[in-house]
């Protein structure tokens, strides 16, 4: 239960995160104030798909396990992502958020599997770094894994990559959920694992070599 109140909590700041790309007009801006739902979740311990991912390779025998708290942490980062999303819709600003949001979401829906897998991919690589970096805070100067947290989100966003769990949010904010976002989203959570299994395989690589 721990876990699911966590990873709802994570969706929850993804969720206000994304209301605020969604509501600044400059895109460089918006990324940057976007950094602030990863730093909360990072500093509140909460549970991040994305952020979590990346680990199930270091796992060993404990790797099935793992992979039921990962599912456990998608389904909780949807839930808290659709709250905001459909909370939002019924306030007066929801509309305006419900277009920006449609917009994203078309683009999303229209394009085709490997190009969403690319994009997830890379986003995924980024996010692993941004909280492996925040991990090690004690081992880097002391403002290297904040300016990392907003620097991987920053050049994620601006690069156009795909972020299941923002996603989520976008497509909860648009009241798009049909069975291709669905698809999309799933497209795009394979891409966003394989992306964050990159660098910790490397590293195990790189201390077996």
């Amino acid at each position: 239960m721990r876990v699911l109140i966590n990873a709802v909590l994570a969706g929850i700041f993804i969720g206000l995160a994304g209301t605020v790309y969604l509501s600044v007009p400059n895109k460089f801006a918006g990324a940057f104030l976007f950094g602030f739902g990863l730093l909360t979740i990072v500093c509140c311990s909460f549970k991040l798909y994305t952020g979590a991912i990346g680990y199930l390779v270091n796992q060993g025998r404990k790797a099935g396990s793992y992979a039921v708290m990962l599912a456990i942490i998608w389904a909780g980062n949807w839930i808290g992502t659709w709250l905001v999303g459909a909370s939002l819709r019924c306030s007066r600003v929801g509309s305006e958020l419900s277009r920006e949001a449609a917009s994203l979401c078309s683009a999303k829906v229209a394009d085709d599997w490997i190009s969403l897998l690319v994009l997830g991919f890379f986003c995924g690589m980024l996010m692993y770094l941004a909280v492996e970096s925040f991990r090690r805070r004690n081992e880097l100067p002391v403002p290297a894994p904040v300016l990392m947290i907003f620097l991987c989100v920053m050049v994620f966003i601006l690069s156009g990559f795909e972020h299941c769990i923002a996603d989520m949010f976008y497509f909860s904010a648009a009241g798009a959920w049909n069975a291709d976002s669905l698809k999309t989203i799933l497209i795009i959570t394979a891409g966003n694992s394989l992306g964050g299994f990159l660098l910790p395989a490397a590293e195990l690589v790189r201390h077996d070599a």
